[in-house]
């Protein structure tokens, strides 16, 4: 037998990796890994005296939207006392 494995359109493995189911808690841990990554990388960027502006700014936009997608997720897990 041959071991064929499922390719995307750029052969990679990411058909594969869309079969995989996806909890809430796995995607809010994914989420807050790469906020974090953002505010390290944010960070950095003040390190500099002439850093890149627009890309600070496109950073930190990408930071609040993840952020807004935490708590958006964080809201949906917990269950609606009033319900």
């Amino acid at each position: 037998m041959t071991d064929m494995k499922q390719t995307g359109p750029n052969g990679d493995a990411s058909a594969e990796a869309a079969n995989e189911f996806v909890t809430p808690a796995m995607r809010l841990l994914d989420l807050q890994t790469k906020h974090r990554a953002l505010d390290a990388r944010i960070h950095e960027m003040y390190e500099f005296p002439y850093q890149n502006q627009i890309l600070l700014q496109r950073l930190k936009k990408e930071k609040l939207r993840l952020k807004d997608a935490i708590i958006r997720l964080k809201d949906d897990m917990i269950p609606d006392l009033n319900a």
